[in-house]
């Protein structure tokens, strides 16, 4: 074995000033060479290798819950596989942006603190609002059409995340309220009890306009289609081929009234279940379909400042071209919740043409507005009271006055 000479570490102390009674002193490790009093034979150090595992201390283990990732607030571009992420870490505009896979996505945000997350109220919104404010988060929906504006140049998914976690933190800004599973599935038996009918419309005058071609008429409307296809049935210089393409239609008309009947059951179930429901059911030319429409597409009609608030929403309120003090009024604006708007329109129009049968103001204001206006924008007018006093009992709780619009010979109730 190699002796080796090093300087001897109590001499080297006390040169340097260090007291005597140092404690435990570390020991110098050198490579290569051996260690022990000068003169004398020393064993070799370990190899390099071993130092690094035998200088190591190891601490105190941790206990608690592991530390969280802090942000500001989260912006989230949403989509069908992949999900993009903008976490703001302090105001000078210090952010992680990530791109999440969809089975990856909730572990993120498990692993943040509780923060503003914003997303565009888009399709599949609605749920990973209601995941991610289980875990504690603040989570805001935002109308896609108030996240353009801060849209920076050029288009794409981190872009969009950044605009949207840009505009989350407006104080002006308005939100959309978090549908509950409840809602949507009411408001699933809404859309899928629209497209049958849209469905059942279609074959109705397809079947009317390839009878046509063969002599076989009848009046329009779904309410004259057995009379057409009754026609078909006796007709005897209809083709045999064209008989069997109409059974066709049959069998389709069938299953197709049969599921819309299934649907209204549904939905006069639920009409049943709901309380704001049975009280807007009251409002003349509102029913148990669209009170129930109106209940789950509002959850919460606090948002809406005032009764023009949820009308202009609808998209009833006339479209503003105002400029140098002078106001210019056009048509309606159409925008906000087309499927309700139609359903209060429809109200409207078949209130309209009964109100010559009912007593009370609004049917006088009904009257004296189409003196002097058309039927068509008389029903628009409707519609856009009927969902202001709509907004009004949803918010109070009141129950419709039906002295405002009664039966003529039925005494009015307060």
């Amino acid at each position: 074995m190699r002796r080796n000479v090093i300087p001897d570490r109590f001499a080297i102390a006390k040169r340097s000033g260090i007291q005597k009674n140092v404690g435990i002193l570390v020991s110098l490790r050198i490579p290569g060479r051996a260690f022990g009093p000068p003169g004398m034979m020393g064993w070799t150090a370990p190899p390099q290798r071993h130092l690094k595992c035998q200088d190591v201390v190891a601490g105190a283990p941790q206990r608690g819950r592991p530390s969280m990732k802090k942000f500001i607030r989260i912006g989230i571009d949403l989509g069908k596989r992949y999900f993009q992420v903008h976490a703001l870490v302090s105001e000078d505009g210090r952010a992680v942006t990530r791109k999440l896979r969809r089975d990856g996505f909730l572990a993120f945000f498990a692993e943040a603190g509780p923060c503003l997350i914003g997303m565009e109220a888009c399709g599949s919104a609605h749920y990973w609002g209601r995941e991610l404010r289980a875990m504690g988060h603040d989570v805001r929906l935002i109308p896609p059409i108030y996240v353009k504006p801060y849209v920076k140049r050029g288009k794409n998914d981190a872009v969009d995340a950044a605009a949207v976690c840009e505009a989350v933190s407006r104080p002006d800004m308005r939100f959309v309220p978090i549908k509950s599973a409840e809602n949507q599935a009411s408001l699933m038996l809404h859309k899928t009890r629209e497209l049958l009918v849209k469905q059942r419309t279609m074959s109705v005058n397809a079947l009317r306009g390839h009878l046509a071609e063969f002599g076989v008429v009848a009046a329009k409307g779904v309410g004259h289609a057995g009379e057409l296809l009754e026609k078909a049935k006796n007709d005897a210089t209809l083709p045999e081929i064209a008989k069997a393409t109409v059974k066709i239609f049959v069998q389709q008309l069938e299953a197709i009234s049969a599921a819309i009947v299934a649907l209204d059951k549904e939905i006069a179930n639920v009409h049943a279940q709901s309380e704001i429901s049975k009280l807007l059911a009251g409002v003349p030319g509102v029913g148990k379909i669209v009170a129930t429409a109106i209940v789950a597409s509002v959850p919460d009609p606090s948002v809406f400042k005032s009764a023009r608030d949820f009308a202009a929403w609808l998209g009833l309120t006339p479209r503003q071209n105002s400029s140098g003090g002078k106001e210019k009024l056009g048509a309606i604006t159409k925008q906000g919740n087309r499927y309700l708007r139609k359903l209060l329109t429809l109200g409207a129009t078949s209130l309209l043409r009964v109100a010559g049968k009912r007593n009370g103001v609004l049917r006088d204001w009904l009257v004296a507005l189409l003196a002097r206006k058309p039927a068509r924008l008389v029903s628009l007018a409707l519609a856009n009271k009927l969902a202001r006093i709509i907004w009004a009992m949803m918010t109070t709780g009141e129950a419709f006055r039906t002295q405002i619009m009664a039966r003529a010979g039925k005494p009015s109730m307060a």
